[in-house]
């Protein structure tokens, strides 16, 4: 097969081929198993996490009426607060999404009354494919510096991190180096990375997770297109109205061309009007 031949994958085939690299997994992975999360955030944040505690509640819900899924991880403890995240593909928005995040960890730990001190250290954590900063680093970490003295930091207590997969053979850390190569879809090298790849194939099994994840996917799939259609009249009626005010044509006739409704380009041509 050729590769103008090749067709998406369906979402079974999506779900049969999915690594720890697929954020569901990742997601369902990290959220059910919070000793592994903990040594994982151990591993990235290269240092000693005393305890932590997972999100209440299960948020992966498949509500067609909301904004979309969240699959970030979210754990705490008495003093400190992890928001950690797969992503697989740069959505070009992950600087925003990061501070959106950070800001909804502190909302979530700072009880009314309480002083601003009793914030949690906050840690924002993307687990990146591609390099979305392009400077060749295989970990961008961020705090708040002080721009005229960048010796000064703010002491806000947020930081953010994101690992860049594709860049892991600059880590000098083994064991972050083993955790982004089974990212990338290489074999285990460590204890830990194996027991990842375990927790992998279990959940692949999980008929639950397994029919969440094709709902799920199928959803995704009926908003993009009707994405790329909502895209495509847009465009029409651009070009409609633009038609109109030529006055070259008849709306009957900017109709087909256009393939839009006549009574659409009539409207159209009436609220030209009242323009006017």
């Amino acid at each position: 097969m050729s590769q103008f031949d090749e067709r998406p994958l369906t979402p079974e085939e999506k779900w049969e081929k999915a690594t720890i690299a697929n954020n569901f997994i990742f997601y369902k992975v990290m959220r059910h198993n919070p000793d592994v999360c903990k040594e994982l955030l151990e591993i990235l944040l290269e240092m000693e996490i005393d305890h932590i505690e997972m999100r209440g509640e299960e948020t992966v819900e498949i509500d067609f009426g909301s904004k979309g899924i969240r699959l970030d991880v979210y754990a705490k403890n008495s003093s400190q607060a992890f928001n950690l995240e797969m992503q697989a593909a740069d959505s070009l928005e992950l600087p925003e999404r990061a501070r959106y995040y950070q800001g909804s960890i502190d909302v979530d730990c700072l009880k009314s009354g309480e002083k601003y001190k009793e914030l949690k250290d906050s840690y924002v954590i993307f687990i990146c494919i591609q390099d979305i900063f392009e400077k060749g680093l295989a970990c961008y970490s961020f705090e708040n510096l002080c721009r005229e003295d960048t010796n000064i930091p703010l002491n806000d207590r947020a930081f953010k991190y994101f690992f860049i997969a594709n860049n892991c053979d600059k880590i000098l850390n083994e064991k972050q180096k083993a955790f982004l190569q089974v990212v990338l879809g290489q074999k285990a090298s460590d204890n830990f990375t194996r027991r990842i790849e375990e927790l992998t194939e279990e959940a692949k099994h999980n008929t639950q997770w397994r029919r969440q994840y094709m709902e799920w996917e199928r959803q995704r799939t009926y908003d993009f297109e009707n994405g790329k259609e909502a895209g495509k009249e847009a465009k029409a009626i651009e070009a409609a109205i633009n038609l109109l005010k030529m006055k070259n044509l008849s709306p009957n006739e900017i109709a087909q061309a256009l393939d839009l409704p006549l009574e659409k380009v009539l409207e159209l041509q009436q609220q030209l009007l009242v323009k006017v």
